[in-house]
């Protein structure tokens, strides 16, 4: 028997197999580490990549033994580069029929100030912001723009499950956090996160571990554009909890 899935390209990947996504037959019962070889036999250059690579099946992290059914949407995925009052939820709505409450993934421009004072109470001793920006220069280079892009529904669904995370892990009331997709020009913000705890030190602590974690694994990647010439950022090596695309031969991660 035939089945058929589709597989999805992101970042560096999207260039090197020159589309972002296509239908594939397999006979059933393949394995996402088939899916894989079919692949490294078409585009060579991908072997390039594979120790840096991750997978996923239905917008899950995976790993190669993982069986796959007609219909699974698969996808290859570089190292990530990322990055109102309840502008999460409303935003988070456009692109996924299941609720969001802290996180969103925007195109327009990002309003910390209205974020923060919408997650504000009068129970709150302190509110921590974060904001990633845009700075001009990069590799020694004059930064002209950043192009963001993004595995939307994994990406969005990742953010909730870190903010949930967060409320449980450190002794905080409540968070947003919103990362922006497209063009951003210099100075712009590509990610804000806001915290409202009761004391300083848990909103900060929260907000570091957050960001740093949004940046090693949710599917988000950002292209820098030159005067010369554009490249893709270099991403954050995967977290031990992503299964390695090779097993022993990956990244030295556990799988899930």
């Amino acid at each position: 028997m035939v089945m058929q899935i589709r597989v999805l390209f992101f970042g560096v990947l999207k260039d090197l197999s020159g589309q972002g996504g296509e239908s594939l037959d397999l006979p059933d019962a393949a394995t996402l580490g088939d899916v894989l070889r079919h692949y490294e036999n078409r585009i060579p250059n991908l072997r390039t990549f594979t120790p840096s690579l991750a997978m996923s099946v239905n917008q899950e992290y995976a790993g190669p033994e993982t069986t796959l059914r007609s219909g699974d949407e698969v996808a290859f995925l570089p190292p990530v580069s990322g990055g109102a009052s309840r502008q999460p939820a409303q935003a988070a709505a456009k692109i996924s029929n299941e609720p969001c409450r802290h996180a969103a993934v925007v195109r327009e421009i990002i309003d910390t100030a209205a974020l923060a004072e919408g997650i504000k109470h009068p129970e709150d001793g302190a509110v921590a912001v974060f904001e990633g920006i845009v700075r001009n220069h990069s590799r020694g280079r004059a930064t002209l723009y950043l192009n963001y892009e993004a595995y939307e529904e994994m990406a969005l669904k990742q953010m909730e499950e870190l903010a949930e995370q967060a409320l449980s892990q450190f002794k905080i009331r409540d968070l947003a956090v919103v990362h922006r997709l497209g063009r951003l020009e210099i100075g712009e913000t590509s990610v804000a996160i806001v915290i409202a705890s009761a004391h300083r030190d848990a909103a900060f602590d929260a907000c570091r571990w957050l960001i740093d974690t949004l940046k090693r694994t949710v599917p988000i990647w950002k292209k820098e554009h030159f005067a010369d010439g554009a490249v893709w950022a270099d991403g954050e090596t995967f977290p031990a909890t992503v299964p390695p695309v090779e097993g022993s031969r990956g990244r030295g991660r556990a799988s899930k």
